[in-house]
């Protein structure tokens, strides 16, 4: 294929197909009628989704001199399982309600215990049950990954890389809980998150992966570019996350309005505006973050600091930053021209989404 006005176009139509089929094969598992929600759940959740992880691995491949088989498609669908994993697992540590518009996979469950009048707590049930489902679709991520057709020397060659990027994804996800637990957060904390959490994660290992997949070693130009171009998008696509938390539209993104203010995240966001607010705007903003029944009103004011103290103008500004130093390293790097073309409109995409 060749880079079209939106490089996702048939990396998405792929990744589906790969998807489809790898979840096809293993239907016989789920032929106990016991086991059907399980399974339904997993298909909701991996029918969405924007597949920029897989876009990143995908042209990061072809731009490394990699070719249009199958096989890559397939290792660049298994990114989709282990995100759709990571997604399981955060809504149960913080609580959501939904995830893309459906109720969360706990939420899920426990609606499932409540209707069929189990016995024992329908919420404890919920979060046991979306915590084996995310437990499922990390082993099928595995799974999907190595046996993906790629040549043996292509995976032995990304192996290290895999595995430390599922490391950084967990280490991110405690780092997230602890930044919670502290309580005032501040902008270098959340930017660590951001960085173990989504950035590398989203960004830099899928592409890293690509290239590594492609070359069958890792070069130092390699590194140089996960880390100019693919670690500014990331931080970039976190930011446009955290507004997006606070700012998105709940038809666009699939979550309510101001849902991360609801569940107290101590994101960049967040940690610009305390440091900018006066003593009573900041006392507004500790006293409504983390509250669960935030009212809409109360999500208007807390937008509205956020605006007045120049934390809003403050993180657009930086995204634009990161995303200009991005497209700068990428201009310098040795990929082909489609691939770099492709990869600029991809960190585009992922910095002024609006899901």
């Amino acid at each position: 294929m060749t880079a079209s006005a939106n490089p996702l176009d048939v990396v998405r139509i792929e990744v589906d197909r790969a998807l489809s089929a790898f979840v096809g094969r293993h239907r016989a598992m789920f032929d106990d009628p016991a086991l059907g929600p399980v399974l339904a759940a997993a298909e909701d959740l991996l029918a969405g989704g924007k597949r920029l992880r897989p876009g990143f691995c995908y042209w990061g491949w072809r731009g490394a001199g990699g070719g249009d088989e199958p096989a890559i498609f397939t290792a660049a669908a298994s990114l989709e399982l282990l995100q759709a994993s990571a997604l399981v697992h955060d809504d149960v540590m913080d609580a959501s309600d939904l995830r893309r518009g459906m109720p969360a996979a706990h939420r899920r469950f426990q609606a499932l215990h409540e209707r069929s009048g189990w016995h024992g707590s329908a919420e404890q049930f919920g979060e046991g049950a979306a915590i084996l489902l995310g437990n499922l679709m990390l082993v099928w991520a595995g799974e999907m990954w190595r046996t993906s057709g790629l040549p043996d020397a292509s995976l032995a060659a990304a192996e290290a890389v895999h595995d430390n990027m599922l490391a950084e994804l967990m280490c991110g996800q405690y780092l997230d809980l602890l930044e919670q637990a502290h309580g005032e957060g501040t902008f270098e904390g959340a930017l660590r998150v951001a960085l173990f959490k989504s950035g590398k994660y989203s960004v830099e290992h899928p592409l890293r992966l690509g290239l590594v997949l492609a070359t069958q070693r890792v070069e130092p130009w390699i590194d140089t570019l996960c880390v100019e171009y693919g670690q500014q998008v990331g931080i970039a696509f976190q930011l446009r996350d955290d507004v997006l938390g606070v700012f998105g539209d709940p038809a666009e993104t699939g979550k309510p309005a101001g849902d991360d203010l609801r569940e107290g995240k101590r994101t960049m966001l967040v940690a610009r505006t305390l440091a900018a607010a006066n003593h009573a705007q900041a006392e507004v903003v500790r006293s409504h973050l983390g509250d669960p029944e935030l009212s809409a009103e109360g999500v208007a004011r807390l937008r509205q600091i956020i605006t007045e103290t120049g934390a809003l103008g403050e993180c657009e500004d930086m995204i634009k930053r990161y995303l200009e130093s991005a497209l700068d390293a990428l201009e310098r790097s040795p990929l082909t021209q489609e691939a770099r073309t492709a990869l600029a409109d991809l960190a585009v995409i992922a910095t002024t989404r609006r899901t």
